[in-house]
């Protein structure tokens, strides 16, 4: 071969390509590292500022969820007592003996008893339920529900016009007995004591 230049030995000097793709290769990895640190920082300083995600959500579960809690006790009711109230009874069934044996268990129970009869024409077999209780308007929260206890479901009236205190127990045709003693009791002491109302508190 003719020259400048002359190739001496038995080696010939080998043609290589670029190293480009080893370059590549490692500057991805390098970013891949990079974008990794960067996250893992970025998660950090989110659990810094807003105290770590699963205590902000445990915290948030428990807060947000309704909470059922029963409101304080209230105080008894000024309610009368049995033997402050005078209970006049009538009959307007045609089953006779009705007024005197209910006004006698009322009394039992320690009601004062007035009048014990058969009912005004007014009443007097026009009561189709168990009973009719029958008051001024001052005993609508007072005497008549307390008398109310003795039979449930009896209907309440008030009348304007009606003076005194005493209240009228007017017996009707479904009527068959007075509650239970112990029935009666109970529904008195709840009826003073009324149980406490619950109420629901969100914490969000």
């Amino acid at each position: 071969m003719g020259g400048k230049y002359r190739i001496t030995g038995n080696r010939y000097p080998r043609m290589r390509r670029p190293r480009r793709r080893g370059r590549l290769v490692a500057v991805g990895i390098a970013s891949v590292v990079v974008l990794g640190v960067g996250g893992w920082g970025t998660l950090q300083l989110i659990d810094v500022f807003t105290g770590g995600g699963r205590k902000a959500s445990a915290a948030g579960g428990t807060d947000c969820a309704p909470a059922t809690k029963a409101s304080p006790s209230p105080s008894a009711r000024a309610l009368p007592e049995p033997r402050t109230i005078t209970v006049n009874v009538f009959n307007a069934t045609t089953r006779s003996g009705l007024a005197k044996k209910t006004a006698d268990e009322l009394k039992k129970r320690g009601f004062k008893i007035g009048d014990v009869g058969n009912a005004t024409k007014e009443y007097d077999k026009k009561v189709k339920g168990t009973g009719l209780l029958l008051g001024p308007a001052s005993a609508l929260d007072t005497a008549l529900p307390v008398l109310g206890t003795q039979l449930p479901g009896a209907e309440r009236r008030t009348e304007a016009a009606r003076k005194g205190a005493a209240v009228d127990l007017v017996i009707g045709d479904a009527f068959k007995e007075l509650a239970k003693k112990p029935d009666a009791d109970r529904a008195l002491t709840k009826l003073a004591t009324p149980e406490p109302a619950p109420t629901t508190k969100k914490g969000c």
